[in-house]
């Protein structure tokens, strides 16, 4: 995550569907705490369903930043329902957000 410079993991199952999250702080925690995060299987750390804050395709870009401000995460996992749970299709994270902000302002004022 720290090399790739990833905020935040979405665990998935077998079917793409969401199970939980595992970001930066969550490891952070851990290993403040002492544990080997090596041997620490990603279950124990992680936030699990239905705890997770998700959006939707159809969700507006001001709703989606809200919910990024008022959690304070670095990234949404983007689902849609299916008949076996929500299947992760893409991410929003906190700077995708702020470029497309960045974009609109800018082309509204050229």
């Amino acid at each position: 995550m720290f090399l790739e410079d990833v905020g935040t993991l979405f665990i998935i199952d077998e079917n793409s569907c969401l199970t939980g999250v595992v970001s930066r702080k969550d490891l952070l925690r851990a290993a403040i705490g002492k544990q080997d995060l090596n041997a620490l299987p990603v279950h124990i750390i992680m936030t699990r369903m239905p705890n997770v804050t998700v959006c939707r395709r159809e969700d507006s870009l001001i709703d989606v930043a809200k919910h990024l401000i008022n959690k304070q995460i670095d990234g949404l996992p983007v689902v849609k329902d299916t008949d076996k749970g929500l299947e992760v299709i893409g991410r929003v994270t906190k700077t995708t957000i702020t470029k497309v902000f960045v974009e609109l302002i800018t082309e509204n004022h050229i």
